[in-house]
């Protein structure tokens, strides 16, 4: 009998700590993250479906912090990191997570996906493991995006005004000490990007999510379907 191995990936992190100044009057009150949704929170839903294929997943922090921090503490994660006042990559190189040399699934806390984190996780690996890849999506009307432009699945260029027919949904896979070893410390992930084309190790994936929708207002958020 042949025993098949399935790589895993492991670890997880949801970023959080944006203050979510298109959804106010709402969060003057509550970060972003803690918006109701479902007869629960944004993150609470999306730590609870991350949670059931990935065991290690962490949280940044920012705006209201210390709400959110016990928010997600009572719902069960790994670990958080205190971004406030940095921009969405800095983590990458300035935390714990700058020596792991794993992939971790990136995702952000006003995305409602359904996602088949093991196909995600195959197809990375079959790219050789790169330092990135982003899981595209089709591109929204109304919703701003990063257009991807690649050959097989290397990406070549990105653009926030020249449209293509698959833009990044803000989900990705990243080895965070592959990243440290191949390019200065950046602050956001367009500079990181930017810099791993030139490496040619930023891939964008073929699987899309089966559901995604963006929350980046109180209308966004009470357009989505509940269940997801």
């Amino acid at each position: 009998m042949v025993n098949i191995v399935v790589k895993k990936i492991t670890y997880a992190l949801i970023m959080a700590a944006g203050r979510g100044s298109r959804m106010m009057p709402l969060t003057q009150n509550v970060p972003k993250a803690m918006a109701p949704y479902d007869g629960s929170t944004l993150i609470s839903q999306g730590i609870k479906k991350v949670k059931s294929v990935v065991p290690n997943i962490y949280i940044t922090v920012g705006y209201k912090g210390a709400v959110l921090a016990q928010h997600v503490i009572d719902i069960g994660v790994s670990g958080l990191f205190d971004t406030s006042g940095k921009d969405n990559a800095w983590w990458i190189f300035n935390t714990l997570m700058k020596e792991l040399d794993e992939p971790v699934y990136v995702l952000t806390c006003d995305n409602i996906i359904k996602l088949d984190f093991d196909l995600i996780a195959d197809e990375y690996y079959s790219f050789g493991s790169p330092a990135a890849m982003v899981v595209p999506v089709k591109p929204i009307e109304g919703l701003e995006g990063d257009y991807i432009f690649h050959k097989n699945n290397l990406i070549k260029r990105l653009s926030r005004n020249e449209p293509s027919d698959i833009y990044c949904s803000g989900i990705q896979v990243i080895n965070p000490k592959k990243i440290n070893s191949l390019i200065k410390p950046a602050e956001n992930f367009y500079s990181i990007w930017s810099s791993l084309i030139e490496k040619d190790q930023l891939y964008c994936g073929d699987i899309y999510p089966d559901e995604w929708f963006a929350a980046d207002t109180i209308k966004q958020l009470e357009m989505i379907p509940k269940g997801y």
